[in-house]
């Protein structure tokens, strides 16, 4: 059985977050949340928070023990990318491309043995 939460159009780029996910797939739940707790990027309390919805919901939903849960499952999409103009030199302007994320975590739980 797996517990999923997901972040939709979280206003961080893909690339950056990307790295925060991948110091926590595979490992165990408590020691993922503390990972995330002492690295010290702009990602991170969010991923947290998705994290910890994630084990909410296999606690809740499908009476998973805490304990043994593992995070199996950490992905990052590109959500939909806000464009906004920045002027430049002699009347042009450029394109900046304010990115988005889909943030999805899941857990299992670990197999006894």
């Amino acid at each position: 059985m797996q517990a999923k939460a997901v972040a939709k159009t979280v206003r961080i780029a893909p690339r950056k977050v990307r790295l925060v996910v991948d110091l926590i797939r595979g490992k165990n739940v408590g020691e993922a949340v503390a990972i995330l707790k002492h690295t010290q990027r702009g990602a991170s309390p969010v991923v947290e928070k998705v994290l910890k919805s994630a084990i909410a919901n296999a606690e809740h939903n499908y009476e998973m023990d805490t304990d043994n849960l593992v995070v199996s499952e950490a992905y990052v999409n590109e959500g939909p990318t806000l464009k906004r103009f920045r002027p430049r030199a002699q009347g042009r302007a450029s394109r900046i491309n304010k990115r988005t994320s889909h943030i999805t975590v899941v857990v299992t739980e670990k197999k006894e043995g």
